[in-house]
């Protein structure tokens, strides 16, 4: 795990906090807004840690709820003034999944499915940048560049020495056959993704075309899991202009059994890597 929380989590733990207060109050969201005359998604966003939380509105959340103790008010207000700290991923300026971001560089183990392409954790640079130019193909050269570099960024947690990201990754076929940038770039990128799986920290499976109709037909997900009991697991399925975080244990439960079947449904790690290596040789021909 990350040895620093960053701002990410602590604006996810103390909006934790404040919905639990809320809830021992016995108040909805809408019942708060209407006592601090704002909307009542704000309150949500603010439970939730989408958005920074000032002192101020951990102050007049107090208020309503009727925290007596100055020492727990003292304490959620130096958690909101800790959380509104930037992590890393800032200095690259408005990325669009930093909340994500943020998630991945705390979590202890993530588990992906992919079914169009391979995981950003795992891409080369070659492959990453054609991947963002292909997807967004209004960006600058400048703004390219800059997600690149973030998407490297990221590939330090799997990197890491000491407690690296625990990372399994289930990858449809069509990644490993869907030509992105070039046969070169393919070719290096599946020699990389076969070497990236020999980690013990790492496990990649492929789902086969001849599986058919299976449980991820709907698409790309990621299940986030941290070492603190106080950060439940999130579900992240990301979007073309917003990205969905699912935190309820009845959906994450669901996309975890889901997960499962995936994993039992895909070739053996033997197999998969068998697989990789032999496209990977169809692309050096």
């Amino acid at each position: 795990m990350a040895s620093n929380v960053n701002p990410t989590v602590r604006r996810r733990r103390l909006g934790q906090e404040l919905r639990r207060l809320r809830e021992l109050k016995g108040m909805t969201a809408e019942e708060v807004a209407e006592r601090l005359l704002v909307s009542q998604s704000k309150i949500s966003r603010l439970e939730n840690g989408r958005r920074s939380i000032s002192q101020r509105d951990v102050r007049d959340l107090c208020g309503v709820y009727e925290v007596d103790d100055q020492r727990i008010v003292e304490s959620l207000m130096q958690m909101a003034k800790d959380s509104r700290q930037q992590g890393w991923w800032h200095a690259f300026g408005d990325i669009p999944y930093s909340v994500y971001i943020g998630l991945e560089t705390d979590a202890e183990s993530l588990r992906v499915y992919e079914p169009q392409i391979i995981t950003g954790l795992m891409q080369t640079r070659a492959y990453a940048e054609a991947i963002i130019r292909g997807g967004s193909p209004e960006t600058s050269d400048t703004e390219i560049d800059k997600r690149v570099q973030v998407r490297m960024r990221r590939q330090d947690r799997i990197a890491a020495d000491g407690e690296p990201l625990r990372l399994w990754v289930v990858l449809d076929e069509a990644s490993l056959r869907r030509v992105v940038g070039s046969r070169p770039v393919m070719r290096e990128q599946l020699e990389h993704l076969a070497e990236m799986s020999q980690r013990p920290h790492i496990t990649v499976q492929i789902l086969p075309f001849e599986v058919g109709a299976h449980p991820g037909i709907n698409g790309q997900y990621s299940i986030l899991e941290f070492a603190d009991a106080a950060d439940s697991s999130v579900v992240y399925i990301e979007g073309v202009t917003s990205d969905l975080y699912l935190e309820k244990a009845h959906d994450v439960q669901k996309y975890t059994v889901m997960y499962e079947h995936l994993r039992a449904q895909a070739l053996n790690v033997d197999q998969s890597t068998r697989l990789i290596e032999d496209v990977a040789k169809e692309y050096a021909r």
